[in-house]
């Protein structure tokens, strides 16, 4: 009976304590505040009319991961910024989901697209999750005709951060992308 206190409170635990630890700035009481210029660059950067959008796939994503008894994400403001340029970059056009392009930044993505302006973080993660009764633990593959590589990332093991982003394009519809590190989906090694 007491597991099913534990479980939830360990997991309540763990997806505070990343969220909360990912967008910590204190520093020591020794050390200089940071000057204007560092603040602004650090609030840019960040995004902070989106956190609670970063919160929701965080917390989804880490449901998905506790269920197979994977280590929580750590949410990375650099692959944050780097979703929300490449979203940025969708929004004239949702239906043109193109991989990233190469620059030396290797990185795991999942991609969604959703009609109309109501899909949200979670409905993005909850697709990808569902990729699960397409996959085979015992093969390490995936269905004939189906797709589970997004699934796969999302469980992947030694992935430890994650960063998102979510536009309403020009059409209205909406594009989310998530970017992991390190990436999985190697071929030959299994999820979890």
């Amino acid at each position: 009976m007491a597991s099913h206190f534990i479980q939830p409170l360990f997991l309540f635990l763990l997806l505070s304590g990343s969220f909360i630890s990912a967008h910590s700035f204190v520093k020591p009481n020794n050390e200089a505040r940071p000057d204007n210029e560092t603040v602004y660059r650090i609030s840019k950067a960040l995004c902070w009319g989106c956190w609670a959008e970063s919160l929701e796939f965080l917390v989804a994503h880490n449901l998905v991961r506790a269920a197979h008894w994977e280590l929580p994400l750590w949410w990375d403001p650099r692959l944050e910024e780097y979703a929300r340029s490449w979203a940025g970059l969708r929004r004239a056009d949702c239906k043109a989901m193109h991989s990233f392009p190469e620059d030396g930044f290797k990185l795991g993505e999942n991609i969604y697209w959703g009609s109309g302006s109501g899909p949200t973080p979670s409905d993005a993660v909850r697709a990808w999750a569902d990729e699960e009764r397409y996959y085979s633990y015992q093969s390490n593959t995936c269905e004939s005709g189906f797709v589970c590589g997004h699934y796969t990332q999302l469980v992947w093991s030694r992935t430890h951060r994650v960063g998102c982003a979510r536009v309403v394009c020009d059409d209205g519809d909406v594009f989310m992308t998530c970017n992991y590190d390190p990436p999985g989906n190697y071929v030959g090694e299994r999820p979890y």
